[in-house]
């Protein structure tokens, strides 16, 4: 089964996420934040990344451009509830910078789902 990386400061997100990418039998591993992000794929190489954009240390854009660097192949979610600006306007940067599609934080559980298994059928 695919190998899926989730990212984020809010250990409540991560829990989530986790909880329902494993009940479909995903293997699933979590960081922090980017850096413990890159530690935990040296590791283990996931398929797919689900990456906040607003972390400390080093946050989801940053992220994404060292995942397109090292790993091309590996599939981008980004989620992003804001901060000093809109989600949108996070999310526009992200997929610009190589995430295939964004989430605005809450998200709906069926919906990043639906993605994952759209992306992980296509990868």
């Amino acid at each position: 089964m695919a190998r899926i990386l989730v990212v984020d400061d809010d250990v409540n997100i991560t829990s989530m996420l986790r909880r329902l990418f494993q009940r479909r039998g995903y293997d699933v591993d979590e960081a922090i934040n980017g850096k413990q992000a890159l530690q935990v794929m040296d590791q283990n190489l996931p398929d797919l990344v689900i990456t906040d954009i607003i972390m400390p240390e080093m946050e989801g854009a940053e992220l994404i451009m060292e995942i397109r660097k090292r790993a091309p192949g590996v599939k981008i979610i980004a989620i992003s509830g804001g901060g000093r600006i809109q989600p949108a306007d996070y999310l526009d940067l992200a997929e610009k910078l190589g995430a295939e599609c964004s989430f605005a934080k809450p998200v709906k559980q069926s919906d990043m789902l639906a993605a994952v298994e759209r992306l992980l059928e296509t990868g």
